[in-house]
Order: structure tokens, then sequence, then C-alpha cells
């Protein structure tokens, strides 16, 4: 179906995709409220089935929402073999390794910083952002000065094999996304605990050689990430201008809470995107949603994108559904 068909016939065309009814509509808008409790779920981005496993047994353990995700992504935090996060990511193109993180918790609280160099950790100086200053988000030398006086410890983030990569990629210094190749993939977070609450974490390394002071959507609260506790949450992955630019994770969460499911949602967070870019071919962007009675949704652009849950303590790993 050609593309211009595809909106047509979806009603995402102009005023439509904000106001109109679309195949996506529910005939019941008046829930705002989840009631019940699910078991313990977490759920994050790619097949990062490591990170899954070790915030949901935190859960089943009886942890909070908000330790688990902390905890949960900064094993890809610490993972040197993963080039997209923490420590061993890819740096900038002058060779910086920086990193951009966010959390929140289920009281609406949330903390992140952007372009922090030489902490392992990002998502907890974050969390503690959060948690013990007036702010939201700390940039650059004056989030590195905040992580110090935390106790966090320097360290040379850029590792051999990121070193020779960004080396080898100096030769010709093309730049070209990579759909589904992890030069540029997220990992985002979402838990709920025994008590019902959910939390949520995203931290990144970015686009690999991008410009010297890109931040993407990762620390973004709305963008990258954003949840309410009375309705779920939504991460996203990808290419984070995109992100930005529809707000996508808040969006997510507003057509959830005017009924919507978190399928549906993000289907309608994406094509959303696919509408507002013509050139929505050349990269990939994947939103994952929870909503507070466990129920998860995903949808991207390209096919590839997986998503990992870990519930009942078995973690599985599940392809998105896609647009292309």
């Amino acid at each position: 179906m050609k593309r211009r068909h595809f909106l047509k016939a979806s009603g995402l065309t102009g005023a439509a995709l904000s106001a109109g009814p679309s195949v996506f509509a529910f005939t019941d808008f008046s829930k705002t409220k989840i009631s019940g409790k699910p078991n313990p779920i977490c759920v994050a981005t790619w097949n990062f089935h490591k990170a899954s496993k070790k915030a949901g047994e935190m859960l089943y353990e009886g942890a909070s929402a908000l330790d688990s995700v902390e905890q949960g992504v900064r094993v890809e935090e610490g993972n040197i073999k993963n080039t997209t996060v923490g420590n061993g990511g890819a740096p900038d193109r002058d060779g910086n390794v920086t990193l951009d993180a966010s959390i929140m918790a289920p009281s609406g609280e949330c903390g992140s910083v952007v372009y922090l160099k030489n902490i392992a950790h990002p998502v907890s100086v974050a969390r503690k952002v959060m948690e013990e200053t007036p702010h939201v988000m700390l940039a650059g030398e004056g989030a590195l000065q905040f992580a110090i006086q935390q106790g966090f410890k320097k360290q040379n983030l850029l590792t051999e094999e990121s070193e020779k990569a960004w080396k080898e990629w100096l030769k010709k210094k093309e730049y070209k996304p990579i759909i589904n190749i992890e030069n540029h993939d997220t990992i985002g977070m979402l838990c709920i605990d025994e008590a019902g609450d959910i939390a949520g974490a995203c931290t990144t390394s970015g686009l690999a050689y991008k410009m010297n002071g890109r931040v993407g959507d990762s620390p973004i609260i709305g963008a990258g990430l954003y949840l309410d506790n009375e309705i779920g949450g939504a991460v996203a992955t990808g290419m984070g201008e995109a992100v930005m630019k529809s707000v996508g994770s808040f969006l997510i969460v507003e057509l959830m809470r005017q009924g919507k499911s978190p399928q549906q949602a993000c289907e309608i967070a994406i094509k959303r995107i696919i509408e507002k870019n013509s050139n929505y071919k050349d990269f990939q962007v994947a939103f994952l949603a929870l909503n507070k009675e466990g129920e998860v949704g995903s949808f991207c652009i390209h096919k590839g994108f997986t998503y990992v849950k870990y519930q009942n303590k078995e973690n599985t790993n599940t392809p998105s559904e896609y647009y292309i």
C-alpha cells in the first residue's frame, strides 16, 4: 500500500491525526485510571536479557520498581561489549565518550544527566540529581562535578575496541545511521513492582561519531522516557532527533490515558513520526510501552527491533511489530 493511501486510510493525515477518528479509536475514553495489579514485570528495549533478568529478579525479591530499573540498566552501562551504552560506548567525532541518562520514579519525580564524561553509570548520577538536588537535569562539566561530589569515580570510558573503530571511521568520516545495527541503540526499561508502582530509566552513549555536544532523546523527560503511575509508561530507542520532535513517550502515555492500549499508542506515535518526516525510511525509531495492567505494546518503523520481558520469573525476547 502506498504511504499516502495508508495514512489516508488510517485517518492519520493532518488534523485527523489529532482530532478525528481513526482505526485505533476505542469507543470508551472514560477510563483514566487502571485498577488491579499485575505480577511484577520488567520490559526493556532490544534483547538486553541480562539487564531485564537483573531487574526482574529484584522485583520478585520485593525490590521497588525504582531500584530495579536503576540496577537493571546499570548491567548494560557496565558491559564494555555494548558500544551504545555506558563504559565502552562509541565516541563522538572528536573521540569523546559522552553519556546521557534519565530516570523517573512513580511519584513523578525525575532526574537526568547529559554530555557526562568519565562516569560509567550515568543512570545512578541521574537518580542522585532527582533525589539530592532541586533540579531535573545537569549537563557536562556541572554533571561531572556533581557526580564526583556524590562519590562517583572518574574513569576512561573509551575502550581499546571503541578507539580502534573510531580511528577507522576517521579515515573516511562518513556518517549515516545504520538501521538496527547497534550504533545508536538505547536501553530503555520500565518496571512494575509488587506494590503496583511503575518506574523507568533510559541510558545511552548516543549516536556513534555524533557531533561534539550532541544530546539525544534518552535524557529528555517526555521524549526518551515518560510515565504516569496511574496510567503506565513508555520508552524510546533509535533516532533521537525524531523522538524529541514528536515528544514520543509523553504522547504514548497520554494516548493510553485516553483509553488506547499500549500497542495502539505506540503505533500512533510511530505513524505520527512517519507523517512528519519524509526521510523516515532512512532511520529507525522504536517505542515500547507498558500500562498499569501489565499490558505491553511496541511498534517501530523498520523490521528488526525486539524487546525483552521478564515476568513470572521467565525472560522472553519478542520481535516488535513494524511499519516497513
